[in-house]
């Protein structure tokens, strides 16, 4: 996947507006240094202030729950390996030694030549006090999702049942992608329905499949309709 996630939407950063510290970011692992990056929201996740710290693996490991380290240990070793999309859910603990839930969705990271050098996606704090999403806060945008509840709901529904999550984290990981990708939430939601049923469950033996078309939803909306995203949006408003 190409899309640059240090140059997403400044609307991304409020994708749960109103919670402190936010609950959804990006990160970066290059594996030929071993070297990580995080969005300001996962270094809030893990309690540190933004530019205050340098994270690699052994930083990130240290900060798994004790009892999901080992497990998050062999998923990055098979991401080594094989190179191949991923999604895990385990618990970190922050620096006050609060402990949180995340789920962690990763893609291929490419350079120009289509080389896959690394791994790029999200974490989401799927923390059940953190996804409570007050009523002061719920935007316009919002209130136009609810006349179409329809798709909203058919899309959370299938991210539940994949990732094991709860209604709120299926909402706030659809608002996320819909704002990082710069896209209508309704048409996100649809494209990902109609990939996700367009899948094959019988022979699917992991959620990778399921993660890279998560991920890039938005390119294949933009492919279907011939226009840029920015495009879908306006259409979709008229």
């Amino acid at each position: 996947m190409n899309a640059d996630f240090h140059e997403q939407s400044a609307d991304a950063k409020q994708a749960l507006a109103g919670g402190s510290p936010q609950r959804v970011g990006w990160f970066r692992f290059y594996f030929a240094d071993q070297r990580w990056e995080w969005s300001e929201q996962v270094q809030r996740m893990h309690g540190y202030e933004p530019g205050t710290v340098t994270p690699n693996t052994d930083l990130v490991l240290s900060h798994k729950h004790p009892d999901d380290r080992h497990q998050v240990a062999a998923t990055i070793d098979e991401v080594l390996q094989t190179r191949q999309p991923f999604s895990t859910r385990h618990r970190i603990v922050d620096t006050e030694g609060t402990v949180h839930q995340v789920v962690v969705v990763g893609d291929q990271l490419t350079d120009d030549s289509g080389a896959v050098i690394g791994t790029q996606g999200y974490y989401v704090d799927i923390t059940a006090a953190s996804l409570r999403l007050r009523d002061d806060v719920i935007t316009a945008e919002v209130a136009e999702i609810a006349e179409k509840r329809a798709a909203i709901e058919q899309a959370k529904g299938m991210l539940m049942l994949v990732y094991g999550i709860d209604a709120d984290a299926a909402f706030a990981l659809l608002k996320w992608r819909s704002q990082e990708s710069n896209v209508k939430l309704r048409l996100l939601a649809e494209q990902i329905t109609e990939d996700f049923r367009a899948m094959d469950g019988s022979g699917i033996k992991s959620r990778a499949p399921f993660d890279h078309l998560l991920l890039t939803a938005d390119q294949r909306l933009a492919d279907r309709t011939g226009t840029s995203a920015e495009q879908a949006q306006l259409r979709s408003t008229t």
